[in-house]
């Protein structure tokens, strides 16, 4: 790539990359993964239903979620907001073309699932990395890439947590697990009257609260792919769900990116 062609995308990269992170939800490492001192079984994330026994709970109070979700402070390196009315897509705006697909597409943008008595959504995004010493126009093409591959390395997590009355946050994490594994070979989703066509699903490991399960989803837009991390955990009536976005790793076309476990775990500590 030419140097000025890389100056101007990186400077592009830089005035837009916040505000891309900002609504990224709107887009693991292969070792098991323990995320919160690893309660679960690990073979229960290779299932499509729940491993967990049905047990009764009593879903927390919006007080009391309030409380055991994220703050900044809670995890290093990262901020944390509360999310915003632009971030919200109405569970009538979520669709699928396969009914059994749904659970998924709720999952990402975290809507509840029936029995829902409370939920909180917060986004969390890493600090960026210093910035280069040198200014852009002294630097040398392999520079200029380095930098532009700097602004956009930066993950975005929608944290949403759902609390559940009885056996509904058991059947929810069940029900997830169960459409990731049916809707593996892809789908089309429609947020919000846009179509965005989820190519594959792949399994990941994560551990933590009582039961936890992850997956990689490919997103296809014309031809360029993009990689997400979903990851669900279940602490008693309560259930997280996380979906991550790199920048980089979504410019590299499908480049690879782990787990923010750093996040599952904080948040999965606040909900023991």
């Amino acid at each position: 790539m030419r140097a000025t062609v890389v100056r101007r995308t990186a400077l592009a990269a830089c005035a837009v990359s916040l505000t891309l992170l900002a609504t990224a939800c709107g887009g693991s490492s292969d070792a098991d993964t323990d995320a919160a001192g690893g309660k679960n079984d690990k073979g229960a994330a290779t299932s499509g239903s729940s491993s967990a026994p049905k047990t009764s709970a009593k879903a927390l109070s919006t007080a009391e979620l309030e409380t055991a979700s994220l703050k900044q402070g809670d995890v290093e390196g990262h901020k944390v907001a509360q999310a915003g009315p632009d971030d919200e897509v109405p569970a009538d705006g979520l669709k699928a073309d396969k009914a059994t697909c749904l659970p998924v597409v709720h999952a990402m943008y975290g809507a509840a699932e029936a029995g829902s008595k409370a939920t909180t959504k917060r986004k969390v995004i890493t600090d960026p990395k210093a910035g280069a010493k040198k200014s852009l126009k002294d630097m040398t093409d392999g520079e200029a890439e380095g930098a532009l591959k700097a602004a956009f390395d930066l993950t975005s997590t929608l944290v949403a947590l759902n609390a559940y009355e009885g056996t509904a946050g058991p059947d929810a994490f069940a029900g997830l697990k169960k459409a990731a594994a049916d809707c593996a070979g892809g789908f089309t989703a429609t947020v919000a009257g846009t179509k965005q066509k989820i190519v594959s699903i792949t399994e990941e490991k994560v551990t933590g609260g009582d039961e936890a399960a992850a997956w990689t989803l490919i997103q296809d837009d014309e031809g360029a792919k993009a990689p997400f991390k979903l990851v669900a955990l279940r602490r008693e009536g309560t259930v997280a769900t996380f979906l991550s976005f790199n920048l980089a790793a979504g410019q590299d076309g499908g480049a690879k990116f782990t787990v923010p476990t750093e996040v599952v775990a904080a948040q999965a500590k606040k909900l023991d």
